[in-house]
């Protein structure tokens, strides 16, 4: 999936039904494990943590390598994962890109998972 096929915000609120609710339909269980693989990884949720950590829960790459550890290709390589997995926004400004959580996206992720 890439940026294009990000999928809309009012498509990933309505996704997913709880899994202790109802049996998934194979489009909730792909969109849902594309959530899940996401974050499924230590650095990537150290990004998450880190930009939801900040003031306005808003950050550049730039500022994202050294707490990491990484380079700048790499920690870029895992926020387009987070991107298109619906979990952050991504808006370029000049040369830099700025990441942020999409409203809602982790409340979504854990609605699914928590029994109702």
């Amino acid at each position: 999936m890439n940026a294009a096929q990000t999928v809309p915000e009012t498509a990933a609120a309505e996704c997913c039904t709880p899994l202790t609710r109802d049996v998934l339909s194979a489009e909730d269980a792909q969109r849902f494990a594309q959530l899940l693989k996401a974050v499924a990884e230590p650095t990537r949720l150290r990004l998450v943590s880190i930009i939801a950590a900040q003031e306005n829960q808003e950050a550049c790459v730039c500022d994202l390598t050294e707490p990491v550890g990484l380079g700048q290709p790499t920690v870029s390589h895992h926020l387009k994962i987070l991107v298109d997995a619906g979990i952050l926004h991504r808006d370029k400004r000049g040369v830099w890109a700025y990441y942020s959580i999409v409203p809602g996206a982790l409340e979504r992720a854990a609605a699914v998972l928590s029994p109702r």
